[in-house]
């Protein structure tokens, strides 16, 4: 009985992979073959009920309807499930040279404003002010003059501009590293967070008994013509989050030291009344195949 009932569950799974067979491009041919074995496989090791099954579609149901322009539940799940994270690993710079990647996360804005080099990208966010400085150059040293850096984070809040109500940009811009491959621009100082966990990303985490924190962390996105696309974050040192970010994201090799100093001269020249932060990182990016 055992086995006709195993027989008639693979001829299913047989059914359908065949069905795929006549796909004209062989990479999506590839992956939905494979994509309909492994989530058959899955369905037969758990022995998946009908009412489990209808409460996955109701769960993913739920991440279609939340997400929207300004919310992307579906990057939300791909990251707590370690998704994005084994990705990106998949797909990392072959180059051990090269400035490690670490996640997009679902709070990117297309359109962001330029800012000058020295420029603020804070746009009145508030924290603390922090200067960011560093280099991009290639695995080889030569500095890549143009590069286009876009930076965005989370307020001392935790809260990123599209959290707010409005069309306010804060804590987001870009700017082209200069002719020596030097970058600078003012930020805020990061702040640890929790993921949103008002959807069912965070039903998901609460079943599971697991946290929604992030450690303070400031993104970057960096291309240039001839070089791979790098998508990365810079992680504050210290933070008491490093070792349980819920998105998996963290690499020793981005946690860097955010330097705190007292009132007094910037290295732009500003005069600081207050404390105010600094870091600095330098990027490297392998060139494109």
């Amino acid at each position: 009985m055992a086995d006709e009932q195993a027989r008639r569950e693979q001829a299913v799974t047989d059914e359908v992979v065949a069905s795929f067979a006549e796909t004209k491009d062989e990479r999506l041919r590839e992956v939905v073959q494979s994509l309909t074995r492994h989530l058959h496989a899955f369905a037969r090791e758990v022995r998946l009920t009908q009412e489990e099954w209808e409460a996955g579609i109701g769960f993913l149901t739920r991440v279609g309807h939340i997400t929207d322009d300004r919310r992307q539940e579906f990057i939300l799940l791909s990251d707590v499930l370690g998704l994005s994270m084994l990705t990106v690993g998949i797909n990392a710079p072959a180059s051990a040279a090269a400035t490690e990647s670490t996640v997009f996360g679902p709070f990117f804005v297309e359109n962001a404003p330029q800012v000058q080099l020295g420029g603020d990208i804070a746009h009145g966010a508030k924290g603390r002010p922090c200067w960011v400085s560093g280099t991009v150059t290639s695995t080889d040293g030569a500095p890549i003059a143009g590069a286009r850096i876009e930076v965005w984070e989370a307020d001392e809040d935790g809260l990123y501009d599209v959290q707010y109500e409005g069309d306010r940009t804060a804590g987001r811009g870009w700017l082209a590293a200069g002719p020596d491959g030097e970058y600078r621009f003012w930020s805020v100082l990061p702040s640890s967070y929790g993921i949103p966990d008002d959807g069912p990303v965070g039903d998901l985490l609460a079943a599971t008994s697991r946290g929604s924190m992030r450690p303070a962390h400031l993104h970057f996105k960096v291309d240039a013509p001839g070089y791979r696309t790098l998508i990365t974050h810079i992680f504050v040192a210290g933070d008491e989050h490093l070792d349980r970010d819920a998105v998996f994201g963290v690499k020793e090799s981005l946690v860097v030291d955010f330097v705190e100093h007292g009132p007094g001269t910037a290295p732009d020249g500003k005069e600081m009344a207050g404390p105010w932060s600094s870091v600095q990182f330098d990027i490297v990016l392998e060139g494109s195949a």
